[in-house]
């Protein structure tokens, strides 16, 4: 490729963008002459008239509109690249504000955010863990961590960096008072202990040979906090069915025991979202490639 091809194609994009060889050469800091001269070369180059040059205005030729096009996005590829690199150069400054689900939040965002303001010590953090949805354009959130398939959203973007796995387990000591249940069926018969209150309480999801299978009876304990459902199944109370990011170490020590596992239902995935800017800012950047790199080798709860 001739060394001053991209000049050439350069100055045509923006005469076509200005309307004009004066404007364009402005533009560029170069003469009107030199403008001129770069399209007459792309022209011959191309053996086809790209422009209608009148007295008035410029334009496109059916040839000249499909360069055009394809020359427009690939100098404005060339600019992502650059401006990617010199945001990755760049350190995180200002606020920045994340909302993740309250358990979520809690037990495996903040050891990631703990790290990343210890890397960059002139960041300030705002954070919401909260299962109250957050709308990120209009609240001005740089990232969101939600849990479930995400909706189609032109205004946001997402990566999943996990998964969510539901598994039913008790302590040792309920199991071996009330027996342990072989098939979702067999809940009927059990104390659980159900996410809400009252009458309103969250299905227990199944995959079965027959389909899926929802346990949807009010449990013998019904409480509005995952937390506080685990604290309750260690001292014998009952069945609970919550996510293992809550109650992995558990089930990895034998402090509590799982059932009913050829029956887990598939998982959830785990997404950062965030909203959709042609450039990521720094502090976006670099607190997605930290998560990244802290459960690249599988997420902590799951080991």
């Amino acid at each position: 490729m001739e060394a001053n091809r991209f000049g050439d194609i350069a100055a045509f994009v923006a005469a076509v963008k200005a309307g004009s060889f004066t404007a364009a050469a402005d533009s560029l800091g170069l003469t009107r002459s030199a403008v001129g001269k770069s399209i007459v070369r792309l022209e011959s180059r191309m053996g086809a008239r790209l422009l209608n040059r009148t007295t008035r205005k410029l334009s496109l030729t059916d040839e000249g509109q499909v360069a055009y096009e394809r020359w427009r996005q690939i100098l404005e590829d060339l600019d992502e690249v650059e401006a990617t690199m010199a945001l990755r150069r760049g350190r995180p400054t200002g606020t920045f504000k994340l909302t993740a689900p309250l358990s979520f939040g809690q037990r495996h965002i903040l050891p990631i955010l703990d790290a990343y303001l210890k890397q960059w010590p002139d960041l300030r953090a705002d954070v919401w863990f909260t299962d109250r949805f957050v709308d990120l354009v209009e609240e001005g959130v740089d990232i969101a961590i939600r849990i479930g398939a995400p909706k189609e959203d032109s205004q946001l973007l997402t990566r999943t960096v996990g998964w969510q796995q539901y598994a039913t387990c008790a302590s040792p000591a309920y199991l071996a008072r009330s027996g342990v249940p072989k098939t979702p069926d067999e809940l009927v018969g059990h104390d659980t202990i159900a996410f809400g209150s009252g009458e309103r309480t969250v299905a227990w999801r199944y995959q079965t040979p027959a389909g899926l299978h929802l346990h949807e009876l009010p449990g013998r304990l019904n409480i509005d906090s995952s937390e506080a459902m685990r604290e309750a199944a260690l001292t014998g109370i009952g069945l609970i069915h919550l996510p293992t990011y809550i109650t992995g170490n558990d089930l990895r020590d034998g402090t509590l025991v799982e059932v009913l596992r050829p029956y887990r239902a598939p998982p959830d995935p785990i997404r950062v979202v965030y909203p959709n800017k042609r450039h990521l800012s720094p502090r976006v950047r670099s607190f997605i490639d930290l998560m990244v790199s802290h459960w690249e080798a599988g997420v902590p709860w799951e080991k």
